[in-house]
């Protein structure tokens, strides 16, 4: 089963510590070679970025930043595990580090299951 973890935390404007960085390096290799890892990424800052969104059957697009947002995604991992549980495994992990090396950062990781394609015969 594929998973998708969503960092979602309030805008920030500097990168995290080193050595928090070296930390998700280092369990992200762990995960490869457990043959879990799938894909992930960091994402710049919404200033950089863009929205389109349909209301009332119009598309409006208004480039970043988005001030009325709260929290913004940060960053996602992907990972392909036998189990959700087997997914909360990384996740703790993931978490962790950012107690351990940036404890006053505040946010939260969601994990959402991905549809699959069905298997063609």
């Amino acid at each position: 089963m594929k998973f998708m973890t969503i960092v979602k935390c309030a805008e920030i404007s500097e990168p995290p510590p080193k050595a928090l960085i070296d930390g998700i390096m280092a369990l992200g290799e762990e995960a490869r070679q457990a043959g879990v890892f799938v894909d992930w990424g960091g994402l710049q800052p919404t200033a950089n970025g863009a929205r389109a969104r349909i209301a009332k059957g119009k598309l409006t697009v208004t480039d970043g930043p988005f001030s009325e947002a709260k929290e913004v995604i940060g960053g996602f991992t992907t990972y392909d595990v036998a189990s959700k549980e087997e997914a909360m495994v990384w996740v703790r992990r993931f978490m962790e580090l950012h107690l351990k090396h940036w404890p006053e950062w505040e946010g939260e990781l969601e994990l959402r299951p991905m549809y699959e394609e069905p298997p063609t015969d």
